[in-house]
């Protein structure tokens, strides 16, 4: 990737959160920024990729656009592959993984496609394919619709959910990047405090406390970039080093709570891995046995539901158990919740509104607040 030139580049994004990681990268001050569904495009250089992969939230994979063409055979794909700068992105000893989608084209055969791009890759990078077909080295993801050949290079590697501090996990757990998602879509700027009184392993907990500290989410991981010819590791140091300098003292409480003894040993051991134990505050404690919370704040949690986890009750009976509790230990803050059904948002007898509807885990669900 050229250091000087813009190239053109794309956030990928859980369904429902487009909106929220289009309004991090203008924060970021990033060019172009175009809202579309399943992820934002944008433009930038080097320095851009780089800061974006150390900051953003809510993306869940980051990838340069490199190439597109129209094709309708396997040869001409072949032409049009051989002549794509593959040693911008590509050492001639790094193999290469292909994922392909295809719709509405003539070339439907996803295998054949891979092999075809990675045939023509190893001859432009003059290296045998034996050798580049071990292990899984660089993804490239090739879209094709109506004969139009898109091809975006991973700068990623692991999905930008896995920050590198959670390491326990329990049963259900949220994804950062939806945790994330879902404070931006509430307006939490860490400027107020945060309760989950149905914590978990603290995936909202540890979340607000990254923001409200401002500490960058990529800070403790490596990238897919890393691997690249042009790959500069004084600008990524330089561009840590300034992230660290940013960051600060947790300005509000953020508490949670949770009955499982081993969930919250989990969050307690993520918090620590991300050096945030003195920011956040757990208590084991069913939410009825909760105190009543004074002043204002947002409380917001993802209850159980369907076959995400089971509950004792019916469903509509838990929820307005729940909404009751939640109006009596947090009178006065702003509620949210996640639902997969609208009535069993009702049943809460909250003034709950439909914020938006994400992707949890596969399932659609909707996201409930009060003004």
């Amino acid at each position: 990737m050229d250091r000087k030139h813009p190239e053109n580049l794309f956030a990928i994004v859980a369904p429902g959160l487009e909106t929220a990681c289009a309004a991090e990268l203008t924060e970021l001050g990033m060019a172009d920024i175009a809202v579309v569904s399943g992820g934002v495009a944008f433009t930038g250089r080097l320095a851009d990729l780089y800061r974006a992969s150390l900051h953003l939230r809510i993306a869940s994979r980051l990838v340069v656009r490199f190439a597109r063409f129209r094709c309708r055979d396997f040869p001409e794909l072949y032409r049009h592959g051989f002549r794509l700068p593959w040693g911008r992105f590509v050492r001639p000893d790094t193999p290469l993984t292909f994922r392909v989608t295809c719709r509405n084209s003539r070339l439907m055969h996803t295998g054949r496609v891979a092999e075809t791009l990675s045939a023509a890759a190893d001859r432009a990078l003059g290296r045998d394919s034996r050798v580049a077909a071990e292990g899984e080295g660089q993804l490239l993801l090739v879209r094709i619709v109506d004969d139009v050949v898109e091809l975006s290079v991973d700068s990623s590697g692991e999905l930008l959910h896995r920050r590198g501090h959670r390491t326990q996990v329990a049963a259900a757990p949220l994804r950062e990047t939806l945790a994330a998602g879902v404070l931006r879509l509430l307006g939490w700027r860490g400027d107020e405090p945060l309760a989950d009184p149905l914590c978990g392993t603290g995936t909202f907990l540890l979340e607000g406390a990254l923001l409200a500290t401002g500490k960058a989410p990529g800070l403790e991981r490596t990238f897919a970039f890393m691997t690249w010819p042009g790959y500069r590791p004084g600008l990524w140091r330089q561009l840590g080093d300034e992230a660290r300098r940013a960051e600060r003292p947790c300005p509000v409480a953020i508490t949670g709570g949770d009955v499982d003894a081993a969930a919250l040993a989990a969050a307690r051991d993520n918090l620590a891995q991300a050096g945030l134990s003195a920011a956040v505050t757990l208590q084991q404690c069913r939410l009825a046995g909760q105190p009543v919370h004074a002043g204002r704040g947002l409380v917001v949690c993802n209850p159980p539901y369907g076959k995400r986890l089971v509950t004792a009750e019916p469903l509509e009976d838990y929820f307005a158990k729940l909404g009751r509790e939640l109006q009596r230990a947090y009178p006065g803050w702003r509620k949210a919740l996640l639902a997969p059904e609208p009535q069993l948002a009702r049943a809460t007898g909250l003034p709950l509104r439909e914020v938006a509807v994400v992707d949890n885990g596969g399932l659609k669900v909707g996201l409930y607040a009060t003004e």
